[in-house]
């Protein structure tokens, strides 16, 4: 144990071999997880959608903070969210996952200020020496060269267009968008050279860009979903804090129909006795909306989400925690979590097929998926950078 000075008092910092926590909690889910000891006061964590900051799972150490008793946690102010300015040497990121439509992706941004609780993505802090905990949704990384890589990687004479999904780690539509606007760069690049783009985000943001997005649609270039997790706003405030509300995603879908630009909705993620109640009900409103093509994501509590996401039941609902974890068990072949491709979307056994099943009854009866939009690449133009010669022809 260290002492170390903050605001001219003494305030205990335990510092021990990393642990996810110290004593477990008496809520029938068998986990370890003590908001208590690793957690942080709710004052400070106001707004946000994880109760605690553990350290990631790369640090030798792990840091909590300790009241000596003398108040002085207390007088520590709220967690602010910040922005560091990241400059990678590449923008697009490649993949060859099986059980994913696609194989290159941007994401203009790290970390993410919805700060939902569930966010698989959480892990990629520890990357950073980051907590997967509030972490990730206070301290961002943002991309403001993006625009500019995007462009020469797309010169690149070997470079053969398929589609770029934004909004595949990191929401490319959260708050700080309003003024760092990379993600519209992005979609001005790709619009000047006929490059596909798919887009999935929880944000209405989104419609600001409706003016590049229905150009792009009208020559087959761009679709839009929306995640919608539920249509209760008291839910979806404690899962998804700083992300829009249900009624504003499901107008920004409509925006985006009416605009001629293909939609489709999320249900995800679908988590069991908490929200896989509302799959008929999301997909009604979709519907409605003018929606075109849904699909939905069984929970995934990969490495640190999985405490942290007992932690935020333990929290908004004592009652159901043991039920939920319970459930995930029963379709993750009696784990928390598979990671094998084909599995990890939907997960296995009796509730998931259940699952399922709804869903495509559902889809079904609202007239969803009867077709897949499918974006041309046919119409790319290679963009030459300076020094490049003109082709004759």
């Amino acid at each position: 144990m260290f002492l170390f000075c903050s605001y001219s008092r003494l305030m205990f910092f335990l510092m021990a071999e990393r642990i996810p926590s110290t004593e477990p909690v008496d809520s029938g889910t068998g986990y370890i997880v003590d908001p208590g000891a690793g957690g942080v006061a709710e004052q400070r964590r106001r707004g946000r959608g994880t109760g605690s900051n553990w350290s990631g799972r790369f640090e030798k150490l792990s840091r909590a903070i300790f009241d000596d008793g003398w108040g002085t946690a207390e007088e520590l102010p709220p967690f602010a969210t910040t922005v560091t300015v990241e400059k990678p040497k590449r923008i697009i990121t490649r993949n060859d996952s099986p059980d994913i439509a696609f194989d290159r992706s941007i994401n203009p941004y790290r970390g993410c200020e919805h700060g939902c609780a569930y966010c698989y993505a959480r892990p990629t802090h520890a990357y950073m020496g980051l907590s997967p905990g509030l972490d990730f949704e206070t301290k961002l990384f943002s991309k403001p060269n993006a625009a500019e890589l995007l462009e020469r990687e797309l010169a690149d004479p070997n470079y053969e267009p398929e589609m770029i999904a934004l909004g595949t780690n990191t929401d490319p539509y959260q708050p700080i968008e309003k003024q760092q606007r990379i993600t519209r760069r992005i979609l001005e690049v790709l619009d000047r050279y006929n490059h596909p783009v798919g887009i999935v985000t929880k944000s209405a943001l989104v419609t600001r860009d409706i003016d590049i997005l229905s150009r792009m649609a009208d020559r087959g270039l761009a679709k839009v979903a929306l995640s919608v997790t539920s249509l209760d706003r008291k839910l979806s405030r404690s899962l998804e804090p700083r992300a829009s509300t249900p009624t504003r995603r499901l107008e920004a879908l409509m925006r985006l129909a009416e605009a001629g630009i293909p939609t489709a909705v999320l249900v995800a993620p679908v988590i069991p006795a908490l929200n896989d109640s509302e799959i008929e009900s999301i997909l009604a409103a979709a519907s409605a909306a003018g929606v075109q093509e849904a699909g939905y994501i069984l929970l995934r509590l990969p490495l640190e989400v999985r405490d942290l996401f007992v932690e935020w039941l333990e929290l908004n609902a004592p009652d159901r925690a043991a039920r939920v974890m319970s459930l995930v068990s029963q379709t993750r072949g009696g784990k928390d979590y598979q990671s094998e491709f084909g599995k990890r979307m939907t997960g296995t056994g009796p509730v998931a097929w259940t699952i399922g099943r709804r869903f495509e009854l559902a889809a079904e009866r609202n007239r969803l998926n009867r077709e897949k939009f499918k974006l041309r690449t046919d119409l790319f133009e290679r963009p030459l950078m300076t020094g490049d010669q003109m082709s004759l022809f």
